[in-house]
């Protein structure tokens, strides 16, 4: 660019577009490792997705301190002990699914359909 010349895009929409692009990836990536089966890919995802964590976080305080990120206003205690507490029920009814499915047998109905449904993954 010319010294005089002013950019194209001003730096704070192109630091907001790659601050974007960065929760799009982090969001790529999180499913990527959820639905990995292979620990050594999950392992890569994982990594990946703590790098792109990193950059978002850096972009963010960037944002922040150029006053160029408003953030939501403070979130009352109580309703986050509420969403905790609701989080953690929902993790023990998960785990205890978990455990019961994990001692029972695949039904054949539930066997058979995984066979004939090649599109589905799980």
């Amino acid at each position: 660019m010319y010294p005089n010349q002013t950019p194209v895009i001003p730096e704070k929409d192109l630091v907001y577009s790659i601050l974007a692009n960065e929760k799009r990836v982090g969001t790529e990536y999180t499913t990527a490792t959820m639905e990995s089966n292979c620990p050594t890919v999950r392992q890569m995802f994982t990594e990946l997705l703590n790098d792109t964590l990193q950059i978002q976080g850096q972009l963010y305080q960037f944002m922040s301190n150029q006053g160029w990120y408003n953030t939501s206003s403070p979130a009352l205690q109580q309703e986050v002990q509420k969403q905790i507490t609701q989080y953690a029920r929902f993790q023990q009814q998960t785990q205890l699914f978990l455990q019961q499915h994990r001692r029972a047998p695949v039904p054949n109905s539930y066997q058979s359909h995984r066979i004939s449904s090649p599109g589905i993954h799980g």
